[in-house]
């Protein structure tokens, strides 16, 4: 089997049974019969993921991630390998990022045999990025205690920009993502007698507008950050004055001084609601993922690997704003990652991310193997 077959048929495999986050049993099971087969040491630490090592040469240790999870997402393509579980997709590329990683992984124990890896090396296939922070979850659980680590380096598939071109940038590369929910409790009355009641549909009213505003006027105006309003409601009947209402949303910022401005203008908001309204309100925040970090340092090593792989590098002026759970794990060790370009228009594969067609051709994940290589190669040489 040639490494194109190798990653069509594993790629289409995962892409035909996806699972979503912290589900991940079967596609755990068939990425551990793989490295059984190959002879490979792995460990388990939660009940989906795998984390696999390998012992080089050198005295240096560096980890490769790919995330294994799916999206709730109903797919539309028209392929022989189209989901074969309803309304469950790979629709972010993870199927991608898993079979590049399985055939980096093929590579290195060729070489590992031939006592040729250079280098020790951490492979983690891991589950929940979409939602649960599985990165996270390994993190706690000591999944990489044992391990040395002195780097990690990532990829994610990008369809908005032409295949084999890949966006860098040092620092922010995402953003934080953080979920907030208000909640309030009023008084419910007949709307025959509404001066009686406190109506949270009036206080909902007021949240909204200035949850509006916090961007407007709390925020600089030449960072980009998003306060946004995703769900509301307010009331129970036609004729009652509302007694409950809900708000949920999502804040993504990549300055964390932002964050904490936004989260002091909320609790603000909040506590104005009793006063003015005698409806009470609470303001609970979910600490989602914060913003992924690329290590300045570790740009030699990532330009080169690129460059010897021969993709076109694109540096990135600003941070994406959506959130990416590899932000993790510079918690652990200096890490880095990078979009990877699969838009090819003469096929179609121009759809976005967490989209029912998103598609790309595989030849793509021999390339992005191709760099963990020659960034396997470019660390030995410079860390050496």
């Amino acid at each position: 089997m040639n490494e194109l077959e190798f990653v069509t048929d594993h790629r289409r495999y995962l892409h035909m049974h996806p699972e979503l986050s912290l589900h991940e049993y079967e596609t755990t099971n068939y990425i551990v019969r793989f490295l059984e087969a190959l002879g490979i040491q792995y460990e388990r630490p939660l009940d989906t993921g795998v984390i696999a090592y390998l012992s080089g040469n050198g005295a240096h240790t560096i980890a490769y991630r790919a995330d294994i999870d799916a999206l709730p997402i109903f797919e539309e393509n028209d392929v022989p390998y189209r989901s074969t579980v309803d309304h469950v997709m790979h629709a972010c590329g993870h199927d991608g990022h898993t079979t590049a990683l399985m055939l980096f992984v093929k590579r290195c124990k060729i070489m590992a045999d031939k006592s040729e890896l250079p280098q020790n090396i951490v492979f983690i296939f891991q589950p929940a990025e979409e939602t649960g922070g599985g990165a996270n979850r390994l993190i706690r659980a000591g999944a990489f205690d044992k391990y040395p680590i002195e780097s990690v380096f990532g990829v994610h598939v990008m369809p908005f920009e032409n295949e084999g071109r890949v966006v860098i940038r040092d620092e922010e590369m995402t953003a934080s993502a953080t979920e907030y929910r208000f909640y309030l409790h009023g008084l419910s009355s007949h709307v025959a007698d509404k001066e009686q009641g406190h109506s949270c549909g009036e206080a909902l009213q007021h949240v909204l507008t200035q949850v509006g505003q916090i961007q407007q006027y709390h925020l600089n105006g030449l960072k980009r950050n998003i306060v946004h309003m995703g769900h509301f409601e307010a009331g129970e009947a036609i004729n009652t004055v509302p007694s409950n209402g809900y708000l949920e949303g999502t804040i993504r910022t990549y300055d964390v001084k932002d964050l904490e401005i936004v989260k002091q203008q909320m609790t603000k908001i909040s506590e104005s609601v009793k006063l003015l309204f005698n409806v009470d309100c609470e303001v609970k925040f979910e600490e989602g993922y914060p913003p992924t970090y690329n290590d300045p340092q570790l740009r030699k090593h990532v330009e080169n690997g690129l460059v010897n792989a021969e993709f076109e590098v694109i540096d990135k002026p600003t941070p994406y704003l959506f959130g990416e759970d590899f932000s993790f794990y510079s918690q652990i060790a200096p890490s880095y990652f990078v979009f990877v370009g699969v838009r090819d228009e003469t096929q179609g594969f121009v759809t976005g991310l967490h989209t029912s067609h998103l598609n790309f051709n595989e030849s793509i994940l021999i390339r992005i193997a191709d760099y963990y290589e020659q960034i396997l190669k470019s660390y030995s040489e410079v860390q050496s």
